[in-house]
């Protein structure tokens, strides 16, 4: 009785995916318990088309498929699908745009449709499926949803592999187990009941190893590189949770995974090839691939009208007509719902997961008539989103980088191998990556990790600096230090996943979740992600509102070009990364290991996934009304970033050797890379000095158009566009930098850092940024601005003595020059000077060399004509610090700006009160600067007052020409120059004094007033050193017929040309005393 109901279940899923199948065949063998199956091949179109990735599948098959029915026990008992070596081998679909031409043509006949049912028919049932007089409906769908809520499946040996260009990857997972578990998430035989509305699941993965290879332009792998991922084993939770017995899908879907320790290992062929896939992945993402995006829309919308029309028009087909899952009977009828939709990967990740355990009432029958397929659409429609919860979480991980190099055997005819050593680990611990989405108006993604590390291993580019033999400690191995421990920490990194046993699944009661934008904001702050995790923490939200009632489905028409209902979907993107405090030391070994990681990943010849596409407009653009300009301008979706460092320590020692002409070049200059190896023994250098930079806090801002393309053509098409929909037309950044500060240190040899000698005290900065998107689009406006920057210094102040002069000249010439530095050790004087033990006064300590600046302003910006520049600068002050007599410090002040020069240039003020007006006086430094964009310095060259005109000098080889022809060249260029100069400069006097000693300020007189030191050493002092005071006059340079402006207006500006005679230039000096 019950074979009639479960044998067709089966059936259907195994024809739906086995090509050539007898189903007489397996029907007799499922009624007698157990089906083996062998060298079975997949059906891949299916699965392209219903798993919809941007992938084809060029091989797919099963060596052996085992189903097990225990038909005496089916209420107690699971049923068992086992799959011994499963192998697909995927790779990336050509011309995805091209792939579903054909969809979407609301014209397509009815014979088109028929002929396609084949591939995209839906799960039902194809035997007729008699009713039982016994067998009351309601039991019969009970025992099936028990049946399927306890399968067992079960995979050995399951293959995965992806080529690509010269990419093989392949994932060999030994064994893969799913089975339904109980509260303690023990295997066990459940149901859902009206009591306990769960559903739980376990799945086992073991020996999981992932490699990553090249092949040759035939095809073959010549030599096999160290595994990425070798033999780890890691376990899957699935919760679901339903609102009532009859719901079609969960209400809540809960996939966390667990891995207890994660190594990972990487050679430096493997890189490049591994940074393509990730490429792979975010282009994927972002829907830069074959406009994946758009082209997901339309063969969704086409692949569901296929299905309805299938559902609708096979008449001659019968069925089951009973309630059960739609698992069985029709999976893609959840996805049918919201089909104008836009379907990113987000989208298509959320659709497929609650498709798999949905669930359908199946009251109604699938019948040919109309009114059937409007109570499917009705009910479709009426579907609620689920929540999905999906987490990654991993105790330890492990990422090695090694170095291979090529080893030929003894014999001549043997295969190279290949010898691998290990130069760099990273160490990561409780890390945790979670994603929870709601259909596509949420979805926010949190990634963080406790503690991380990074050590040197053994030895770089031939120098051995950690060798087993070296005897250095871990602690001069790790240059990396960020976070805490995790035995320190605990493990908050599981917070509320199915794995903490305080969270509310594992203690029955339901979770709950924060789906609103603004309240997300308000719990998950930099704060409370720091602690929980400690060492990093990102935020990636991104939210859909519609503020028309009219769903999402208005945002394609945005991104896709059309201008109808802009404004009634209001999108949000916003990722916030915060790092904690880290320690980073850049010393000679973590320096070169840096820089041949990058040196690895360049040596590639992949092309770009997602090329620049032509800024070509179209000029049959529709022009926008006053309506849509208004609501265009209610809302633009941006997508925002803020990422924010604290507490940075970063330490530059002194090189211990430098190999540098080796790196570097290959990395500015693209050139391939050399094999040098040194050959010097290694010898640490102790005590290493070093500089050392701590900063509070650094805050960087990016905020990018969402649809960018878009939006620039709409608003570069409007007559005159407000400031509001200009400004976002810009990509904008801002960096902000406090409590910056950098002094001098040093390594002993037990470990220790000497107490830092201050070099820049503590100051903050700004800089703010913002770049046009395709400028292109807007070259009939050369008034628009391309870039602008602002660059603001309230204060900043360097000291040094000469000492430690000579030790940060000693530090740069160490990376600057390249050799072996430990033969030359630095100056055990030198160090003792400047690294004095606290508490011993030296004997002769030296003068301090002060320099300070305060309210620099600076600003930039270019349009398709000029470049411009302005900015001021409030004052500068330069002193010298002296110990004196009574022990206390004498100020020396050598130069100062502005200041008070009125009469200086006689002696009266000497014998009169005066009151320094410096303080009060404007910036020291004001200046305007604006340059064309594109010099012809060919220019009406024939009537130049030269011998030799330049057009004719460019076309000489450089090789024949002499010195005086090219200070001729010279000449020309910078006369043509001149002649389009327009200047006005102004130079207030100055005035210097030279006296034959020096001159302590003393502490009444306001510090760095040179006028007011020297006029009281004239009146206070017994003896005055001989002085010589030089005034310089003010002088002003404008040129003739220019109008005076001020130097600080906005730029850039319009400056009218004076009417002038060709070759000649005039111009007004005015000097004062």
């Amino acid at each position: 009785m019950l074979e009639s109901y479960v044998t067709p279940i089966l059936m259907s899923y195994v024809n739906r995916y086995i090509k050539n199948l007898k189903p007489s065949d397996l029907q007799l063998s499922l009624w007698g318990g157990d089906v083996v199956l062998s060298k079975l091949e997949l059906k891949l179109d299916v699965l392209e088309q219903e798993l919809k990735l941007p992938f084809t599948f060029l091989s797919g098959h099963i060596h052996e498929l085992r189903i097990h029915v225990p038909w005496t026990k089916l209420g107690s008992e699971p049923v068992v699908i086992t799959i011994n070596t499963m192998e697909c081998i995927l790779k990336l679909k050509d011309g995805i745009q091209d792939d579903h031409e054909s969809c979407g043509s609301n014209s397509t006949n009815r014979s088109a449709t028929e002929n396609t049912k084949s591939s995209v028919k839906p799960r039902r049932i194809q035997q007729a499926a008699p009713t039982h007089p016994d067998l009351p409906p309601g039991y019969v769908q009970s025992l099936i949803r028990r049946v399927v809520n306890n399968v067992n499946i079960v995979i050995n040996n399951l293959i995965l592999k992806y080529v690509e260009d010269d990419i093989v990857l392949s994932v060999n997972i030994t064994s893969a187990e799913c089975y339904t578990v109980g509260e303690l998430w023990d295997r066990a035989f459940m149901d859902i009941s009206a009591t306990d509305l769960v559903l739980r699941k376990v799945i086992n993965f073991s020996d999981c190893t992932v490699c990553l290879d090249k092949r040759n332009a035939s095809g073959k792998i010549e030599f096999y590189q160290d595994p990425l991922l070798y033999k780890c084993s890691f376990r899957t939770r699935l919760h679901f949770t339903y609102d009532n017995l009859n719901s079609k899908m969960p209400s809540v879907i809960k996939i966390h995974t667990l891995v207890e320790s994660l190594k990972l290992s990487i050679t430096d062929q493997q890189l490049p090839m591994f940074i393509r896939i990730m490429q792979l992945g975010i282009a994927l993402y972002y829907g830069e691939i074959g406009n994946f995006k758009d082209v997901e829309t339309e063969d969704s919308a086409c692949h569901n009208k296929d299905m309805l029309g299938n559902i609708t028009g096979a008449e001659d087909e019968t069925r089951i007509d009973m309630q059960y899952p739609a698992q069985y009977k029709g999976q893609e009828l959840y996805s049918q719902q919201d089909e104008e939709q836009p379907q990113g990967w987000v989208s298509w990740a959320w659709s497929f997961v609650p498709a798999i355990v949905s669930y359908d009432d199946g009251e109604e029958d699938y019948t040919g008539n109309d009114s059937t397929l409007t109570i499917h659409q009705q009910k479709v429609q009426t579907l609620k989103d689920p929540i999905v919860s999906v987490g990654f979480y991993c105790t330890k991980a492990t990422v090695t980088f090694k170095l291979t190099e090529m080893q030929a055997e003894s014999s001549y005819y043997s295969p190279q191998k290949v010898k691998s050593k290990e130069v760099l680990c990273w160490e990561q611990e409780g890390t945790t990556i979670e994603a929870l989405m709601m259909g596509d108006p949420f979805f926010d993604c949190q990634i963080g990790f406790v503690g991380c590390r990074a050590m040197c291993l053994k030895g770089i580019m031939g120098v051995k600096d950690f060798e087993e033999n070296m005897n250095r400690s871990e602690t001069e191995a790790s240059f990396f230090i960020c976070g805490e421990n995790l035995s320190t920490k605990g493990l908050t990194y599981l917070t509320n996943s199915l794995f903490d046993y305080r969270s509310p699944e594992n203690n029955g009661t339901r979770a709950e979740f924060i789906l609103d934008a603004a309240h997300h904001k308000e719990t998950y702050t930099e704060i409370a992600g720091m602690q929980r995790f400690g060492a990093f923490y990102m935020d990636y939200l991104y939210t859909m509102e519609s503020t028309s009632g009219k769903g999402s489905a208005n945002q394609q028409d945005f991104s896709t070009g059309k201008n109808e209902d802009l404004g009634t979907v209001q999108e949000k993107s916003t990722k916030t990364l915060v790092v904690g405090p880290l320690d980073f030391r850049l010393d000679s070994s973590a320096v070169h290991r840096i820089l041949k990681m990058i040196v690895c990943a360049l040596e590639h010849e992949y092309e770009p996934y997602s090329r620049l596409k032509p800024e070509i407009k179209d000029e049959n653009e529709t022009i926008l009304n006053p309506e849509e300009v208004a609501s265009l301008e209610e809302y633009i979706p941006t997508r925002h970033t803020s990422v924010t460092l604290l507490k940075c320590t970063c330490t530059i020692f002194m090189a211990e050797f430098n190999l540098l002409d080796c790196l570097l070049p290959v990395i500015i200059g693209g050139k391939n890379s050399s094999n040098f190896m040194n050959t010097a023994n290694f010898q640490s250098l102790r005590p290493l000095p070093s500089i050392q930079i701590l900063v509070d806090k650094i805050n960087l801002e990016h905020s990018v158009p969402m649809y960018a393309e878009h939006l620039v053509h709409v608003v570069s098409s409007l007559t005159q566009p407000s400031d509001n929909l200009l400004h976002y037309c810009y990509v904008h950044c801002y960096l902000k930098i406090f409590g910056f500060q950098a002094g001098l240190t040093s390594l002993d040899v037990s470990g220790s850092y000497c107490l830092p000698v201050p070099i820049i005290p503590s100051f903050s900065t700004a800089l703010y940024g913002k770049f046009l998107k395709f400028p292109t689009c807007w070259t009939k406006r050369s008034q628009i601005v391309i870039t602008e920057g602002i660059f603001e210094l309230p204060n900043l102040t360097i000291q040094a003595t000469r000492a430690q002069t000579l030790l940060l000249q000693a530090i740069y010439q160490s990376w600057s020059h390249i050799g072996n530095v430990s033969s030359s050790a630095v100056n055990e004087i030198l160090m003792n000077e400047v690294f004095q033990n606290i508490g011993v006064k030296s004997k002769n300590p030296l003068p301090t060399l002060e320099g300070s600046i305060q309210n620099v302003e600076l600003k930039y910006c270019s349009t398709s004509l000029v470049k411009c520049a302005s900015g001021t600068m409030g004052s500068i002050k330069i002193c010298a610090k002296a110990p004196g007599d009574s022990g206390k410090e004498k100020l020396i002040p050598l130069l100062q700006g502005p200041s008070d020069t009125k009469d200086l240039h006689s002696t009266k003020w000497l014998n009169e009160s005066r009151k320094p007006e410096s303080l009060l006086a404007p910036d020291l430094i004001a200046f305007t600067v604006q340059v064309p964009q594109y010099m012809d310095y060919c220019h009406n060259s024939e009537s130049r007052p030269l011998s030799v005109p330049v057009k004719a000098m460019f076309n000489i080889s450089e090789g024949c020409r002499s010195p005086e022809e090219r200070m001729k060249e010279f000449i020309g260029i910078v006369w043509n120059a001149v002649k389009s100069l327009t200047l006005q400069l102004e130079v207030q006097s100055c005035c210097v004094f030279i006296p034959n000693d020096s001159l302590p300020s003393p502490s009444t007189i306001v510090s760095g007033d040179i006028p007011g030191t020297v006029r009281s050493w004239y009146h206070g002092q017994t003896s005055m050193p001989g002085t010589l005071v030089l005034c310089l006059p003010q002088n002003k340079i404008i040129s003739a017929g220019h109008k005076y402006m001020e130097p600080l207006q906005e730029i850039p500006f319009v400056i009218p040309r004076p009417i002038l005679e060709e070759g000649t230039f005039e111009g007004h000096i005015i000097t004062t005393p």
